[in-house]
């Protein structure tokens, strides 16, 4: 019998990973809200991976329950994820998912770009993610393990944003509005640089970006995460006394847009 798996959070990425873990073999053990896990460390003490896949909203609560037993064994693979996300919560190296390929309700899995993974627990990933024909690379650094997850989070917080004005496909913001797509790039890195404490290049991150919307140029901007991803960049913005014009400019034509339709 293979270790046990455990995945915290069964939307749809966690649903998917649990299919991948049980067609290679794994026990899977899920975690919901209604559940304890301090309870369920008793009873799962060594699990061989924790993976984690509750929204972004929720991580900081979720890392805050995660039992010592199960510390070393965690796995992250959330959209904005950076490493102050698992540095506050004193987790040293955890295994990090850059996940590219996109699940929702009665949609079957659309690949963009390869998923990234890094980690001690690496190869467990790679075995799920191979089982659902996902492609995966292994990264060879935490350097490189940066960029990737900068990178994802630039892409989702651009396409995300820019589809509250108007959710055309990602081609279509790129190649039909590509100066309002680079204005809130440059204010996401602006904010990103801050988080990470390093400057960042630009440059690089855009064509990286661009790379995600051509590989998949009919997938529409608009996320149900959309406007909560503009409140958070704002809320960063303002923590750090970082000017972002064109985040405030969207932010008060969506809540004129609501009022208008009060």
């Amino acid at each position: 019998m293979k270790p046990p798996i455990i995945i915290v959070g069964i939307g749809e990425l966690g649903g998917e990973f649990a299919r991948g873990f049980l067609r290679c073999g794994y026990p899977v053990y899920p975690i919901t809200r209604k559940m304890n896990m301090a309870d369920m460390s008793l009873q799962i003490p060594s699990p061989a991976l924790t993976l984690i896949t509750v929204p972004e909203h929720e991580l900081h609560s979720t890392l805050n329950d995660i039992p010592k037993s199960w510390q070393d064994t965690i796995a992250l693979l959330q959209n904005e994820l950076l490493p102050g996300d698992w540095q506050r919560h004193d987790l040293v190296s955890p295994t990090v998912a850059v996940i590219w390929f996109e699940k929702k309700p009665e949609i079957i899995l659309t690949n963009v770009l390869d998923t990234p993974v890094y980690g001690s627990n690496a190869h467990l990933l790679f075995e799920a993610l191979d089982a659902l024909n996902v492609p995966n690379r292994l990264l060879k650094n935490s350097d490189d393990l940066l960029y990737e997850l900068v990178r994802k989070s630039l892409y989702i917080q651009v396409v995300n944003i820019c589809g509250l004005l108007s959710n055309c496909t990602v081609g279509e913001l790129w190649y039909k509005h590509q100066s309002l797509a680079e204005e809130v790039a440059g204010e996401i890195i602006d904010i990103q640089e801050w988080m990470i404490g390093a400057k960042l290049s630009k440059g690089k991150l855009i064509a990286g970006m661009v790379e995600g919307i051509e590989d998949c140029p009919d997938r529409f901007c608009l996320g149900r995460s959309a406007a909560s991803r503009l409140k958070r960049a704002l809320a960063f913005a303002q923590e750090a006394e970082i000017e972002t014009p064109k985040l405030r400019e969207i932010s008060h034509y969506i809540h004129q847009e609501e009022i208008k339709g009060k």
